[in-house]
């Protein structure tokens, strides 16, 4: 079931997003975020944005959210989002749900464009994305550093709505 974040998933997601935290280059974040700071970090982006969560047999799969891009008001009805699968959970569509998902609540909430940040390789999110939709807009060189490498990233942009949709 995909449902609406609420506060009480703030363990389930700190526990999801800490193992590509400590495991991945998938995030460049480098230390472990507390149950706490995750549950402030959910309040103020669900405050705005989409953030949806599934949920199967009692356990959370997955997570996924729009946040904002970038600071300038003329970019805000552009999001940019995130996804992470619960580690035994990959392959079994929960990211295809959850993204699906996402998409249209973002339609809703009335946001023009959408951008994904993917780190290079990661080809699962690259194969995810374009078979939503989204296509390869840039590649950044070097714009990382963890586990004592240097990384790369891809943005994929998605439009929601025609050009000449109203602001």
């Amino acid at each position: 079931m995909i449902r609406p974040v609420t506060p009480a998933d703030a363990a389930a997601i700190a526990a999801i997003y800490n193992h590509y935290v400590l495991h991945t280059t998938i995030t460049f974040e480098t230390a472990p975020v507390s149950e706490d700071e995750m549950r402030q970090r959910i309040a103020h982006i669900s405050a705005h944005y989409p953030y949806l969560v599934e949920e199967s047999g009692g356990t959370l799969t997955g997570y996924c959210y729009a946040h904002r891009w970038k600071e300038k008001e003329a970019y805000r009805l552009t999001a940019e989002t995130t996804v992470y699968v619960a580690p035994d959970h990959h392959r079994q569509g929960t990211g295809r749900r959850l993204m699906s998902a996402l998409l249209e609540a973002s339609r809703q909430q009335g946001l023009h464009s959408l951008v994904a940040c993917i780190t290079v390789p990661n080809e699962a999110s690259v194969r995810l994305h374009t078979s939503l939709g989204f296509r390869q807009v840039s590649r950044f060189s070097e714009v990382g550093r963890k586990f004592g490498q240097w990384l790369d990233i891809y943005d994929f942009e998605k439009l929601l709505t025609a050009a000449s949709t109203p602001v």
